[in-house]
């Protein structure tokens, strides 16, 4: 093949290894734990077989990243670009990725894996360019803001990798979830991640009760939430039960997103049906947590298994979420604050998340 036919086809279908040759974006890289991201210039890569490059136009923050800044987190070496949620545009990709992937000028989100991926320098979220697996990239609709996209990564792929940590199937179709008299408890619902697991679990169709503070309620409600509790009250284990035994329901499952085993074994100890309930927890686990018979508490993480791990990605990002995206069917969660300044107000923002906020996704716009 000529250089000039190659440099045509390569312009029509986006795969590209010479269109990043020469050029340079800005990055937040992170040199040592426990420091300050550092702005400064980064060579511009080239996508892999499997990769998607994209032009990051705005960046939700995650605990994980304070964690991986602060604490060294799932981070091996340095130096290294953390953050993982994306709202931006295709750029180019790889010549293994799938026709059905999103083409160059496409508007996108985007979850980038910093966590399994250690902090690659390519691969984090806090830069202009960043190379994402194809599997974790998905379009969306032509009303949705960057800053919108970018809110939906973490939060989609946490919450159905907690349904799959717990025994889930990984299902395009409602149905195939058998819902019928059971209920889900969702603790700390107003959170990315938990929001996000209130909408997954009344799709599949199950009575999802969920905790928040009161402020929260009405809007945890409109996501699909049945009934809303105060975590705050004193008796709110007890109100909790209450309501299932009036509604008529049972909770075999529940998602916790704020540390709060001890009380949501309590619950399912006394409304689960089957002889087994099951804990998707979200926070880590210290060890310590008093074992309760009928009730199974899984840390929620991915298969180590990285083909598992890249088709349940799959899964999440190119079928369920692109599907609900088109249909109007998933909303981006909970409401989004904008930290002004850019990559250079990355490390104010992630203060301000460390210090802690309730209902709010703060998103950096480039």
């Amino acid at each position: 093949m000529s250089s000039l036919v190659k440099k045509l086809k390569d312009t029509v279908t986006g795969h590209s290894d010479t269109s990043s040759r020469n050029s340079r974006h800005r990055a937040a890289v992170l040199y040592y734990k426990g420091e300050h991201l550092k702005i400064e210039s980064r060579k511009t890569p080239a996508p892999g077989p499997n990769d998607i490059l994209i032009e990051v136009k705005a960046i939700a923050l995650n605990p994980i990243d304070y964690y991986q800044r602060d604490m060294g987190f799932a981070l091996s070496s340095y130096p290294v670009v953390i953050g993982s949620d994306i709202g931006g545009i295709v750029t180019s990709h790889g010549s293994s990725v799938p026709s059905s992937a999103p083409k160059p000028g496409t508007r996108v989100a985007a979850f980038a894996p910093t966590f399994h991926l250690q902090g690659e320098p390519d691969r984090g979220a806090f830069q202009e360019k960043a190379l994402i697996p194809a599997s974790l990239v998905t379009p969306i609709p032509d009303k949705m803001s960057f800053d919108e996209a970018a809110m939906m990564g973490m939060a989609i792929v946490t919450a159905w990798t907690g349904w799959w940590a717990i025994g889930m199937p990984l299902e395009t179709d409602p149905s195939m979830y058998a819902t019928d008299k059971k209920a889900l408890l969702v603790w700390g619902g107003s959170s990315s991640v938990g929001s996000a697991a209130v909408q997954t679990a009344r799709w599949m169709g199950y009575t999802v009760y969920a905790t928040a503070s009161e402020k929260n309620h009405e809007y945890l409600k409109s996501l699909g939430a049945r009934d809303v509790f105060d975590y705050k009250k004193k008796d709110v284990v007890d109100s909790i039960i209450k309501t299932a035994k009036a509604d008529g329901v049972r909770i075999d499952y529940a998602y916790d997103t704020a540390g709060a085993s001890a009380q949501i074994t309590e619950v399912l100890k006394a409304s689960k049906g089957g002889r087994i309930a099951k804990v998707a927890e979200a926070v880590p686990l210290s060890g310590n947590e008093a074992k309760v018979d009928g009730v199974d508490v899984t840390f929620v993480t991915a298969s180590q298994d990285e083909k598992e791990r890249d088709a349940m990605f799959s899964f999440i990002m190119n079928k369920w979420l692109t599907d609900k995206l088109a249909l109007g069917e998933f909303v981006p969660s909970p409401h989004l604050e904008v930290i002004e300044g850019g990559l250079d107000a990355l490390n104010k923002g992630l203060d301000k998340l460390k210090a802690g906020v309730s209902g709010t996704k703060l998103v950096v716009e480039l």
